[in-house]
């Protein structure tokens, strides 16, 4: 009924109201008094009739439908949720649901209102389980108190599952009492999948990280460190935590820095995808590490942020390459040495005998014959030198005493130390074992490195023989002479090298091949102006091999 009916409605009941009442108390011929005060209870029913009309046609019915709209709106929005949304009271009795609850739990065709989880589990068989949890986990909400969380996983007809992150809000009265249970739950599935696949990944990178052989380094746009393997420490002895947000650059040897900053710009400005790199790093000992460096940028959503590589170890392997170019050159160099030395020495012979003829027979130039005698000599030498070169002998060991071979040098040398006015000292070490060796090819090598340091400008040669650890003699020539540079010293060793004006750079040659026959190690340590230290290290049984 509309507004305009009812003030119709009103006002026909009002007038029959009036006319009825007052043909009533006219027609009881009342007393006047009593007349009065009939029509004034009568005025007063009139009100308070009107006024109850009014609120219940208008102001009561407007608070009905206004609730009905409201309830409305309520069930449009937690219907239009893709949540599951239910409300019970404080018995734990359903009071309303959305269309997803309903469905999601198969009770669309119930009239769940008024009953508990345990009795709505009669008409689901597949959720009953649920249900009972349900009721369970409702009254481990009520006594928090609070609002609460909870993870729950909710079966699948077809076997999957769905994971759902519900929240349970409790509501009690003034008097503590239990008022209303609201429970919401979001359909985390798809959530809960991403985090376990990016879990993963995040593991199967942590473990491609933390277990490679190499070292793995992560760059950020600056070139500071963000991450480094536990190889790290390995390689360049230092702690990873030391360099974590510092640059990597004071790892890195003077000469490859400015490339290494060129290349990584190329890197962060798209230049380049990767980079490949061999670089030198200073150990935190002081040793030098040849490194093959590659890195690849790190692109977040299309913008470079970084860069990410590895870092392999090939300092051995520069080594043996070094060693096999050396070891290459020498064969060629040693076949074309045998060659030579055998055309020179016929026709050598040859000349040296005529003229030791025509000395014999002829006195007034001898002064002569005896410089080309010597410089006969001296190819002759050189001939030799080149025949060990191209022809190794096999070495045959013995077991002599280091002390007694060179003391033997010293005799050979001492006239020529003599006239360069160079003093040798060397101090007998009574407690030396026996050594396997030849001993011949051994004073071969100490003559020409002593030989060397006497025409150094030395003024004195200093000459050590100790036993280290582990079966290893050494043998340590030091001078105080001229020196050589750090460029040479790396040379020193190759055929035809020698910083001398008439050398041939075989002897070194030679000395090196001698000392790696007997397994052993030869290190060479100059500096400019102060002079120059051999070290030879020797096995002292032929058993004891380490890598030369």
């Amino acid at each position: 009924m509309n507004k305009r009916k009812k003030i119709l409605v009103y006002t026909l009941l009002a007038i029959l109201w009036i006319i009825g009442t007052d043909y009533l108390i006219n027609q009881l011929f009342l007393d006047p008094q009593v007349y009065l005060v009939a029509n004034k209870i009568k005025a007063l029913l009139f009100i308070g009739f009107t006024s109850f009309f009014i609120y219940y046609a208008f102001v009561k019915r407007e608070e009905n439908e206004a609730v009905k709209a409201e309830k409305e709106k309520l069930e449009a929005l937690i219907n239009s949720m893709v949540d599951f949304v239910n409300f019970k009271d404080g018995k734990g009795r359903w009071t309303q649901a959305n269309d997803f609850a309903l469905s999601l739990f198969q009770i669309e065709h119930v009239d769940y209102v008024g009953k508990k989880d345990s009795e709505l589990g009669a008409y689901s068989e597949f959720y009953k389980d649920v249900f009972n949890y349900c009721e369970t986990s409702d009254e481990e909400a009520w006594k928090i108190g609070k609002k609460s969380r909870w993870i729950e996983v909710v079966p699948m007809p077809d076997g999957s599952t769905k994971t759902f992150d519900t929240l349970k809000i409790p509501h009690f009265h003034k008097d503590g009492s239990r008022k209303e249970l609201v429970v919401v739950g979001r359909d985390i599935t798809e959530q809960v999948k991403a985090e376990q696949k990016l879990e993963q990944s995040k593991q199967k990178y942590q473990s491609l990280i933390e277990y490679n052989p190499e070292v793995v380094y992560i760059l950020d746009k600056s070139g500071r460190i963000v991450e480094l393997n536990p190889r790290f420490e390995g390689l360049t002895g230092y702690d990873a935590t030391e360099f974590i947000g510092d640059s990597i650059l004071p790892l890195i040897s003077d000469e490859d820095r400015e490339e290494t900053i060129q290349l990584f710009s190329n890197i962060i400005k798209k230049k380049k995808r990767i980079i490949n790199k061999e670089l030198t790093i200073i150990r935190k000992d002081g040793q030098k590490r040849i490194l093959r460096c590659t890195a690849v940028p790190t692109i977040i959503e299309n913008e470079v942020v970084g860069a990410i590589g590895y870092a392999l170890d090939i300092t051995k392997q520069k080594e043996t390459e070094e060693r096999l170019r050396k070891t290459e050159k020498l064969s060629v160099v040693g076949e074309l040495a045998a060659s030579v030395a055998h055309e020179i020495r016929n026709p050598l012979t040859s000349i040296k005998g005529f003229i030791q003829f025509m000395q014999a027979n002829e006195s007034k130039s001898n002064k002569y014959y005896e410089i080309i005698l010597d410089e006969l000599e001296r190819i002759n030498q050189i001939s030799s030198e080149l025949l060990a070169l191209g022809k190794p002998r096999e070495v045959h060991y013995e077991k002599s005493n280091m002390n007694d071979i060179m003391t033997s040098v010293m005799w050979l040398l001492e006239s020529q130390a003599n006239l360069y006015n160079v003093e040798i000292d060397f101090d007998r070490n009574e407690d030396l074992p026996l050594i396997d060796c030849e001993p011949n090819q051994l004073k071969q090598v100490f003559i020409n490195v002593i030989k060397n340091s006497i025409e150094a400008d030395s003024t004195k040669v200093k000459i050590n023989i100790s036993f280290k650890q582990e079966d290893l003699m050494q043998i340590k020539i030091q001078d105080d002479g001229k020196g050589i540079k750090q460029e040479r010293v790396e040379r020193l060793g190759e055929p035809f090298y020698s910083s001398k004006e008439k050398g041939t750079g075989l002897g070194l040659t030679v000395s090196c091949n001698i000392i790696q026959a007997h397994h052993g190690e030869m290190h060479f340590d100059s500096e400019l102006n102060k002079g120059t230290t051999v070290t030879i290290l020797l096995p002292v049984t032929k058993e004891r091999d380490f890598s030369i």
